[in-house]
């Protein structure tokens, strides 16, 4: 990160529900504003394991609010999800449709949204903006910073680029049987490149104390997973293999997002489409970092 940034990263490694660890951090050094990553994120994972999800995702927010209270800091960017939106009436979604989520991560996201929202009607001066990431895909273009996870992969990229690299592991895709085009469930595959971008646009707006703020990002297009899987088909000359399999307990059909508030108010909108977030995916796959 520090050849890339060109600037000194300091990391402390830690759990958000440790009080003292986060009072030593926030003690530290003047910090300005935080960007809220922390929680557990596989939906098939939340329904097997809801106790653990909300003990990590609202408890460590609860943790994390309380440091930064102490600490006085006013502003706070939080990685919310469309999973709050849950099986929705209608796409693309905005960010006025009634939340429903369908499992146990959407709704520890429900939570921390009314927690975040009573805390700074409660507290005057302290913001916050929570945004509601799509689906985040592809890597930094440079090719040296991407996504590793330990273990098995909770989300469809890491799955395709790995079969498209090593044709003994065949994609899952779980259920074809929706109502959608070809069967596959449908997602707004949004760059991370331009979701890290939409955090730096959230920052800017609380830091010129406007008011608390909720918004998707997301490209506002909706594509299937065999879409997806053709897109890196394209990009990387590769053959990438599939199997259908069941429905995931916990996914919806469709989902994907109505962009405009983001664009008006925060003056931000994704501006890579699917073949560069396939393209980098790709490039990370074959540095060998993956």
């Amino acid at each position: 990160l520090e050849k890339i940034t060109g600037r000194s990263i300091g990391f402390v490694e830690g759990d958000i529900r440790d009080a003292a660890l986060l009072d030593k951090v926030f003690a530290a050094q003047p910090i300005a504003a935080v960007i809220h990553f922390a929680g557990l994120k596989a939906v098939g994972e939340s329904v097997e394991m809801p106790l653990v999800y909300y003990d990590n995702n609202v408890g460590g927010t609860l943790s994390l609010l309380a440091a930064v209270r102490r600490a006085g800091v006013s502003n706070l960017v939080f990685s919310s999800s469309a999973t709050v939106y849950g099986n929705p009436d209608r796409v693309p979604i905005s960010e006025t449709a009634m939340r429903s989520a369908a499992n146990p991560y959407g709704r520890s996201k429900i939570a921390i949204e009314d927690i975040l929202a009573d805390l700074a009607a409660s507290a005057p001066g302290f913001r916050y903006a929570s945004l509601r990431y799509f689906n985040p895909a592809g890597a930094h273009a440079s090719g040296e910073i991407g996504e590793a996870p330990r273990g098995r992969p909770n989300n469809l990229m890491p799955h395709v680029a790995r079969a498209a690299s090593e044709p003994g592991h065949p994609v899952e895709v779980f259920g074809g049987d929706y109502p959608t085009p070809d069967g596959t469930g449908v997602r707004d595959y949004v760059h991370v490149m331009d979701i890290a971008e939409g955090h730096v646009a959230a920052l800017r707006f609380l830091s010129t104390g406007n008011s608390s703020l909720t918004v998707n990002l997301g490209r506002g297009e909706g594509t299937s997973v065999l879409q997806l899987l053709r897109a890196f088909e394209q990009v990387s000359g590769r053959t990438v293999p599939y199997r259908i399999t069941g429905r995931r307990p916990g996914d919806v059909a469709e989902c994907w997002a109505e962009v405009e508030l983001a664009r008006r108010v925060l003056g931000w909108q994704a501006k890579r489409g699917l073949d560069e977030i396939c393209a980098d995916a790709w490039r990370w796959q074959e540095s060998g970092l993956a």
